[in-house]
């Protein structure tokens, strides 16, 4: 891209002190991975490549359906039936070209996760189970990644950033994963959809912060009550 076509169509961001010309090409020179192409990837997804964001891996074995339509927003009723993949790289090709979208259309399990993971800056977990979520934290821990983490469920949400330059990790806030009959039905409970989009918001600020140096507030967890309209932080 011309450095003129660059200036114009990331203007907005460039015009932040903090970010500069310098910060864009950081964040057009960084490979972040998006761990699940759902409610919490759809948001991540769209603003890292609408930030230019340079190799954007997505992992998701899913196919897109109908009930995904009212929170993952960047599939459409065109999309259902084919992966999710396929559906983010329809979606990232049409909103900016320049983004080099890496789909990995696997699960994520103990026999591949290093391997994946090894190959990127930056960690998004916006998967949907316990097993997942514990994998790639520890996962993240051995390869000396920062991992962006958040949750959701019905109105309320949690997004934290784990492992980032030496700080705590999902371990030292959760030591172990709930045992089965502590785990929220999410089919039944179901979520709201723009729940997702304010929690994957932040995930995704939190990356572009991270992508440009600028200062991330270590060992803190955020809590989000969307129903009672209430935003708490935990230290830990």
């Amino acid at each position: 891209m011309k450095s003129e076509d660059i200036f114009e169509r990331y203007s907005r961001q460039i015009f932040i002190d903090e970010i500069g010309l310098e910060g864009q090409r950081k964040i057009m020179n960084s490979k972040v991975l998006v761990i699940g192409a759902g409610g919490l990837g759809s948001p991540v997804i769209q603003y890292l490549a609408a930030a230019g964001t340079g190799s954007l891996g997505v992992a998701d074995f899913d196919e897109v359906e109908l009930h995904n339509l009212n929170r993952q927003t960047i599939h459409c009723e065109n999309t259902v039936g084919f992966s999710k993949i396929k559906s983010a790289e329809a979606f990232v090709n049409n909103l900016n070209h320049h983004v080099k979208l890496i789909g990995v259309n696997t699960k994520i399990d103990s026999s591949n996760a290093e391997e994946i993971l090894s190959q990127y800056d930056i960690i998004i977990d916006g998967s949907d189970n316990f097993t997942a979520r514990y994998l790639i934290n520890d996962t993240c821990v051995k390869l000396a990644k920062p991992l962006v983490y958040g949750s959701i469920l019905g109105f309320s949400g949690q997004m934290a950033v784990f492992n980032y330059k030496g700080s705590r990790n999902l371990r030292h806030l959760f030591p172990e994963p709930p045992s089965d009959e502590d785990i929220p039905d999410c089919d039944s409970l179901g979520v709201l959809g723009p729940l997702p989009g304010i929690v994957g918001s932040m995930m995704a600020m939190q990356t572009l912060k991270i992508i440009t140096g600028l200062h991330i507030i270590p060992d803190q967890l955020t809590l989000i009550d969307t129903l009672h309209w209430r935003f708490q932080t935990i230290d830990f």
